[in-house]
């Protein structure tokens, strides 16, 4: 398929990953952010302890991306005990002069992280409790594109275990989080919810009832439209950063769908995979890539040219990977780009809303500062958000692959500046993805063979 696919590290999350994302922000991209749950059974033998809940434990972690593509690893910045984590998400702008990270929890909570000090630290700023006694499934920034309107504000928009959206105000001066509305969305779980990056007033939702729903914040007790295309409950769904109309939507079905979001009767583009979509990412410079987590079916990348380009109803599974014994819950494309040095072209730094603690010299010098989820049914068919299989295994790490002998480009080495993704000469990608039962963040080289004529579209915050 004129790729290559290589692992570059694994790393032991000690409790099971299901969320990984890394930082958008220039200066701050080598960041990445990993989110980890795990049930915990009450100690004890007698049938008191055995009737307690279970505890759901959950762990922050903050990587940063050290070296050049040829020895490219992660190395551990921060780590921070918390509630199990469902969904997180890095902010696209900078939030009262800081990188911003949102995380929703399995105590009902959206809590809000800084990045701080010269090292780059999470702090945490801000708290908000959705509701009693359900879980934060989802979350999502009303910027998740370049830039946005003058005088537009900052928004999030979070689902719960209950059915339910919150719609949430972002004070950039604090920051602070303050509810704005909240409805019923959904019958059982709303596992996701995510604004149309270009039109951010519409939302969209997806629930274990198996509907699609788009909602107008404005008047949200009544739903713009319902779709019942999917067969099975609706995981995820992202608007396209690049192109203004396109959704990709994603279902235990094991289908994912293309949609015009200006007619949502049928989709333009219906791709099966091998396994329940979990988490879709578009790709931060190529509108038509876009990264799969596929649970139990591993991870896939689709490419979409043919449906958004040449509007033919099709789309190519460029890549697929299985891991064996575990469900890869969580995938996010890395920001950074692949260059050669070039002395005589660089540049002062600019400024940039955060440090990068993983810097380099030369850095520094160009200017760059089926299966059912966990959380939701029962063995018996009942449905909750308590009945999550316990990893019983013990945590061993995973040692990284030996690089030795593998081909890379001379020189190549990281790019944290967005300056570099129009200059950028090399086409590897990297990626990370999280699994559930084994507990292990990956990272991924992926040696695409480059289109002819095709630079990728640029998409700085």
């Amino acid at each position: 398929m004129g790729c290559r696919l290589q692992l570059l590290q694994a790393v032991d999350t000690e409790y099971t990953a299901d969320s990984v994302e890394w930082c958008p922000l220039e200066g701050c991209r080598r960041l990445l952010a990993c989110g980890t749950y795990q049930l915990r059974a009450p100690e004890g033998e007698s049938e008191l302890d055995a009737a307690k809940p279970q505890t759901r434990l959950g762990r922050l972690y903050l990587y940063t991306c050290k070296e050049d593509l040829a020895a490219c690893s992660l190395a551990e910045v921060q780590r921070i005990d918390t509630n199990a984590i469902l969904d997180m998400k890095w902010c696209h702008v900078p939030v009262a002069g800081h990188a911003v990270l949102g995380v929703g929890d399995a105590a009902g909570c959206i809590q809000l992280f800084q990045l701080v000090g010269s090292e780059g630290t999470l702090r945490r700023a801000a708290s908000l409790a959705l509701d009693e006694q359900c879980l934060a499934l989802s979350l999502d920034w009303s910027t998740g594109k370049t830039g946005r309107a003058s005088g537009q504000p900052l928004e999030m928009i979070s689902s719960d275990s209950k059915g339910q959206l919150h719609l949430l105000k972002v004070d950039a001066a604090g920051p602070g989080l303050q509810a704005a509305a909240t409805w019923q969305a959904h019958h059982f779980e709303a596992w996701v919810a995510a604004f149309n990056y270009w039109q951010t007033d519409i939302v969209y939702s997806g629930g274990d009832d198996g509907f699609l729903k788009g909602w107008d914040t404005r008047t949200p007790s009544t739903s713009v439209f319902n779709s019942k295309r999917h067969s099975m409950g609706v995981c995820s769904v992202q608007s396209n950063p690049h192109r203004d109309g396109i959704l990709a939507t994603g279902s235990y079905d094991e289908h994912v769908l293309l949609w015009d979001t200006r007619n949502m009767e049928q989709p333009i583009a219906d791709v099966p995979v091998q396994g329940g979509l979990w988490r879709l990412k578009w790709h931060p410079r190529h509108s038509h890539l876009l990264l799969a987590a596929c649970m139990h079916g591993g991870f896939s990348v689709l490419d979409c040219r043919q449906a958004l380009e040449e509007k033919q109803a099709a789309c190519t599974v460029s890549l697929s990977h299985v891991l064996p014994s575990s469900l890869v819950y969580g995938a996010d494309w890395s920001w950074l780009t692949c260059r050669r040095p070039h002395p005589q072209q660089l540049s002062r730094p600019g400024s940039s809303p955060c440090s990068d603690p993983a810097a380099t010299a030369d850095d520094a010098a160009a200017g760059q500062s089926p299966e059912p989820p966990t959380l939701g049914r029962a063995a018996d068919g009942r449905r909750g958000s308590g009945t999550e299989p316990q990893d019983e295994s013990k945590g061993r790490a995973a040692p990284p692959p030996s690089t030795e002998g593998q081909p890379h480009a001379p020189g190549a080495r990281l790019c944290d500046s967005g300056r570099c993704a129009e200059a950028a000469d090399c086409a590897p990608n990297l990626f990370a993805t999280c699994s559930f039962y084994d507990h292990v963040l990956h990272l991924w080289k992926w040696d695409r063979a480059p289109e002819p004529g095709s630079r990728g579209l640029g998409w700085n915050p």
